[in-house]
């Protein structure tokens, strides 16, 4: 697959290899597109005929630079050669990266399988009819062959090229001239609209196709102008003027067949409908917020603030507020003033523990003031977007397009199957085809996920069609197909059975591919590399006849299924071709789709019957980053801003949404519920909208509150009322332009003060804004360009990247349908062709994912997934609300999306201390909420302070579980008598809590038994999990030392067909100590207070009550640790039961030790503390 470049007579841009290798020390210059084909006999040759009698003909192979400018002899291709030329790049594997000519290798074999649809990589065709070649005739978005000649001779498009260029245009054929009309009536046929004029000399494309989406301003908007320009919309549509100035169509139009009586509509109408927004914020009912609500402002001390903002007051929330504000002052105040002399150092560790669990508590409820819930209309989207107006008379769709990021890094941790199918679940969802791209990060340039993804694409031929033509939900087809519901409910076509039917099958042969692919590619490797062991040894005979032959040492290279080296990662690695040390590879698996629909036909294969279904996929691309050593790639915050710079390049859609490869699309239209809160009104200021993590997998008791819906349901829920959700990682429909470091729109005319919690500032105020804090502005008007006088140090030097700033910036505005709604974009401007993928663009994509081209830019310092933490979700998220950006939690009622989460002890503890520990490294950075802009809201700062600080209530948890063990070894309490007044406290605050918890599930939704697991596992990761990150932040902070706690032993369960074996299945992990410890000491502990009160001349019985009640809080919320410590049917690793004795003799030693027995009536003596 390697090949070398040569100067081509006909540019004096192209550079060779060995040029750029004998000179590492300057920059990188920009790269060149090489072209090679494989034919079937093995050789490689050039895309151009003009070369095929060159003195390098000789050669095994040769190349041919495209990267060409436009000169008189180097003109735009037509309709008909751009279409093709985008048809063969899409096929072609690009490579490249640092100090290396990009190539584009032509795949005419992605995978083993068959591949029969026509927008993949390596789709079947007719050969071409020219003697001596051998490539694939051009051919449509149907898979149909253009043959530009009424003689049908079949030609490829090098051939077509070279008959245009140096034949006159004779085709070869019949001999005869190709007629230029016939090409065009070709194109019209093929139902693709004619190209636009070329550009003006010197205009980039994305110059121009701004300027072609600004140019539609002038088309009427009453809400703009004031008035109808009828000579304007005559002279653009196809409409005139009918009896009574009604709009009526001209004679004999038609569409499709049919009467185009939809397209035309009274423009009255149009213009005299009431203006609708998209989205409605529903508040949460007084009755069920206000004695919340008001506690959780008393508590915090901003009385003054809780009136001003919520001034009515019931008498049931005013009574909890008396009664709570009490309690909390005289409690606090009689456990400082009545210390416990017979044990201070007891009452003193236990004050400092409330204190700060006071604390915690205040800032966890503080942000909760004013949750929201908030509801889409689709219809009123639909009806702005995608139906016919006076601006688009034809009802295509103008809303704006998506680009969405699917991560993965090791095939062996993350399945490929998982990954297909969150593929097919993107690329069947309910979203204008032509405005979708999905790209999928491959991280390990992994074969094996480049061949199940190319798998996936050629399912999709089938799948997607079927998805639409029955309306099928969930659209991820494992899980449709595991459903169990009845699959036939509310389904009204006679074919559906037949349909289904044939797909699951299909299906399930698609699984077993998948399954098999390790295997095969291992298979073909190594049958590969026996023919070059055979070939190097025939090759040794011929050159040495009488010398006796060694043993002859073949890499054993990666083979892909076109019989070429794969660039990526080899199976045995290789030098350049490990995980860490490979090429950036791009691959168009689906190239983009035609801009019109194109329905589908009745097969007589058996197949679907696709009559009326749109069978158009989205684009498809695989990309893998170049990875080198000495470079830190910084995992998957690097490997999304790859992503973010190539789609920026390749597509260009102003919204991205991320996923994990394992959370795919459970519902079709959530991409429109999203896009409803970007474009309503005030929508251009939200830089993201976050929807909730749903899990599947869990098992029925959620045993360590793996749903997590307290803080789905209940803290973002509580964050929307303020500034925004956090983000969480996953689930996210991004504005691409927040993501690259801009403020937010009409910044000027905002300037937060104290109370921009509360109110809005009216007065000016100035701000020594940290660099940090600081981003490029968006223009807020036309009339006032981007400032991207800085974007090169920024963004880096690809000048298609700065290009499509602007862009990307204007196709995200919302539409300017109403005077009230500022920074507006005129309706029908998103309605224009998109541009054709070419050679260069997809080079300078590979050169943008290189491993250098960060360098010396803010990339991951401002733009973009922000860099340092293992939580660079959190990071990013704050970023973008310290610039006074916005966000949004879309709870939808179907859930938008569905994952899988860790039902494993261990391996949901191990997950628990990587976000622990992005927290701590938080807290200890400039991240810190406490350094935030003035731009962020306070309460909104409160809950990132929060996010920071949660991990250090550990400290203080672990040493609050020890004190009641404590206690009961030293015969004291925390309080010097049980008596009436600290009852009376601790009752009183437990019904304060418990009316708090009730309240917190009423207005969130949840249920109370989800509230209690979360409880229970709040305690066991923080006992475990949020220590071990603490430890491991500090040590990384003080001392610059770093430790890991990893899996030493595993037992499971024997039941393998069991859905939640994984449940049962212990793996032995240092996390375990804390816990175990804390269960053995204070069931000892229980059983040494019995025997010391029983055996003891004057019983003391309060103490021990106090101690044992305590002792069994504890013990509570361990249960759930301690049966998943024991495992199925209570098979326990060995290795449990000798850490729990030793640790339970080593605490009875010690007791014993410090105070032995002294007489005959008494076990144990008084525990005096050192």
């Amino acid at each position: 697959m390697a090949s070398k470049s040569f100067k081509a007579t006909r540019s004096n841009l192209s550079i060779s290899s060995d040029a750029t290798d004998s000179q590492p020390n300057k920059p990188p210059l920009p790269p060149t597109v090489t072209f090679a084909r494989r034919t079937s006999s093995g050789r490689y040759v050039n895309y151009s005929r003009d070369d095929l009698d060159s003195e390098l003909g000789s050669q095994d192979f040769m190349n041919y630079t495209v990267h060409l400018p436009p000169t008189p002899d180097n003109q735009p291709m037509d309709a008909i050669s751009q279409k093709v030329e985008e048809q063969y790049v899409s096929s072609s594997l690009f490579t490249g990266g640092f100090n290396a000519v990009t190539r584009a290798h032509l795949m005419d074999k992605v995978i083993d399988s068959e591949i029969n649809h026509p927008q993949m990589a390596g789709a079947k065709g007719s050969s071409c009819s020219v003697p001596g070649c051998d490539a694939k005739v051009m051919s449509d978005e149907r898979g149909a062959d253009i043959l530009p000649c009424e003689c049908d001779f079949k030609i490829c498009r090098d051939c077509y090229l070279d008959a245009i260029k140096t034949g006159d245009g004779i085709c070869p054929g019949c001999k005869e001239q190709y007629k230029t009309t016939d090409l065009d009536e070709l194109v019209v046929d093929n139902g693709t609209r004619p190209l636009p004029l070329p550009p003006p000399a010197g205009m980039s494309k994305n110059e121009r196709r701004l300027s072609l989406m600004k140019s539609t301003k002038s088309v009427l908007m009453r809400s703009q102008t004031g008035d109808f320009d009828h000579n304007r919309w005559l002279f653009e549509t196809s409409g005139t003027y009918g009896y009574g100035n009604a709009i009526w169509p001209k004679e004999g139009v038609m569409e499709n067949g049919k009467d185009n009586e939809d397209v035309h509509v009274d423009s009255l109408e149009l213009m005299n409908k009431p203006w609708r927004p998209l989205t409605r914020k529903l508040r949460i009912p007084a009755a069920i917020l206000s004695p919340y609500r008001y506690t959780s402002h008393l508590n915090s001390h901003v009385p003054f603030i809780s009136v001003l903002m919520f001034p009515l007051w019931s008498p049931n929330s005013l009574l909890l507020i008396v009664v709570r504000m009490v309690v909390l002052v005289l409690f606090l105040a009689w456990r400082i003033n009545h210390p416990n002399n017979d044990a201070i150092w007891l009452w003193g560790m236990s004050v400092v523990c409330e204190l700060w669990f006071a604390l915690s508590w205040v800032l966890d409820q503080l942000p909760k003031i004013n949750p929201v819930n908030r509801a889409t209309d689709l219809a009123v989207l639909k009806e702005k977007f995608e139906t016919p107006t006076l601006s688009n008379p034809t009802g295509k769709s103008d809303l704006p397009g998506i680009d969405i990021f699917v991560s993965t890094a090791d095939p062996e941790k993350e399945p490929p199957l998982v990954t297909a199918n969150t593929i097919l679940s993107i690329l069947a969802a309910d979203y204008p085809v032509e405005k979708l791209a999905c790209y999928v990060s491959d991280d390990g340039g992994a074969l094996l996920t480049f061949e199940a993804m190319a798998e996936a694409a050629s399912f999709a031929n089938m799948w997607v069609p079927f998805c639409r033509k029955h309306n099928i939900e969930p659209r991820n087809p494992d899980s449709y197909f595991s459903l169990k519901k009845d699959p036939y409910k509310n389904k009204v076509k006679s074919d559906f059975v037949k349909d289904r039917r044939r797909l699951k099958r299909e299906f399930d042969e698609f699984k077993v591919r998948i399954n098999g692919l390790p295997d095969s590619i291992r298979r073909r490797s190594d049958a590969y590399h026996a023919r070059e062991e055979i070939k190097a040894m025939k090759q040794q005979r011929q050159k040495r006849d009488d010398e006796a032959i060694e043993i002859i040492k073949v890499k054993k290279a990666t083979w892909m299924a076109d019989g070429t080296h794969w660039p990526g990662t080899w199976l045995t690695p290789g030098p350049e071709h490990t995980k860490g040390d490979h090429s950036g590879i791009i691959q168009v698996m689906l190239k983009p789709p035609s801009d019109e629909p194109l329905q589908g036909v009745e097969d007589d294969a058996g197949m679907l019957d696709l009559t009326d279904v749109d069978i158009r996929l989205p684009m498809l691309v695989y990309v893998s980053r170049e990875k080198r050593p000495g470079y830190d790639h910084n995992k998957k915050a690097g490997a999304m801003n790859a992503l973010v710079r190539a789609s920026a390049i390749m597509s260009n859609g102003p919204f991205i949404l991320n996923l994990d490869c394992d959370h795919y699309i459970y519902n079709s239209q959530a991409m429109r519920e999203g896009m409803c809160f970007m474009m309503d009104r005030g929508g251009d200021r939200l830089c993201y909208v976050q929807f909730p993590q749903r899990f599947e997998g869990i098992d029925p008791s959620d045993r360590y509150a793996n749903h997590n819906t307290v803080f789905f349901d209940g803290n973002m829920r509580a964050l929307d009322g303020l500034q925004g959700p956090v983000y969480v990682g996953t689930g996210c429909l991004f504005r691409r332009i927040a993501l690259y470091g801009f403020d937010p729109p009409r910044s000027k005319e905002r300037h937060p003060t104290f109370c921009s919690c509360c109110c809005t500032g009216r007065k000016k105020a100035k701000f020594s804004t940290p660099e940090e804090n600081r981003a490029l502005r968006i223009g807020d008007s036309d009339d006032e360009d981007m400032n991207l006088s800085l974007a090169p140090k920024k963004f880096g030097n690809s000048t298609l990247l700065i290009d499509s700033i602007p862009v990307a910036e204007f196709q995200g505005r919302p539409l300017a349908d109403h005077p009230a709604v500022k920074n507006g974009r005129p309706p029908g401007a998103l309605t224009i062709p998109r541009e054709l993928l070419d050679a260069s663009t997809v080079a300078e994509a590979i050169s943008v994912i290189s491993c250098w081209y960060e360098d010396k830019t803010e990339w991951g310092q401002r733009v973009g997934w922000i860099y340092g933490s293992v939580t660079e979700d959190v990071v990013t998220g704050y970023r973008m609300h310290n610039r006074g950006w916005k966000s949004v939690y879309c709870v939808t009622k179907r859930d938008a999306f569905r994952g899988t989460a860790p039902i494993n002890l261990t391996d949901r503890l191990h997950q628990v201390l990587r976000w622990a520990t992005g927290s701590v490294e938080i807290f200890f950075s400039r991240n810190n909420a406490l350094l935030a802009s003035s731009r962020m809201k306070i309460l909104q700062r409160v809950a990132y302070l929060n996010v920071a600080m949660y991990p250090f209530t550990s400290i203080f948890l672990i040493v609050y579980c020890f004190l009641p063990a404590l206690s009961l070894f030293s015969g004291q309490f925390i309080v010097q008598t049980l008596n009436v007044t600290f009852l009376v406290y601790l009752l009183t605050i437990t019904l304060c809590i418990v009316m708090l918890a009730v309240l917190e599930v009423k207005w969130s939704g949840i249920e109370l038994e989800e509230w209690w697991r979360n409880e229970q596992f709040w305690l066991i990761g923080g006992t475990s999990a949020h220590l071990a990150a603490v430890l491991q932040g500090l040590l990384k902070v003080v001392a610059g030392i770093e430790i890991s706690f990893t899996l030493t032993s595993k037992s499971g369960g024997e039941d393998e067909d069991d859905e939640f074996a994984d449940l049962y299945t212990v793996k032995w992990t240092s996390l375990m100590i804390p816990p175990i410890t804390i269960m053995m000491v204070n069931l000892i502990a229980i059983a040494v207070g019995f025997s010391r009160t029983i055996y003891s001349t004057i019983p003391q019985w309060s103490r021990l009550l106090g101690g044992v009640f305590f002792s069994f809080w504890v013990l509570a919320h361990l249960y759930p640790f301690a049966k998943g410590l024991m495992g199925r049917r209570g098979r326990t690793p060995t290795i449990v039961f000798v850490w729990s004795g030793l640790i339970a003799i080593t605490i009875s030693l010690l007791w014993v030790a410090i105070n032995p027995p002294q007489g005959q009536n008494q076990i144990g003596g008084s525990f005096q503390f050192p």
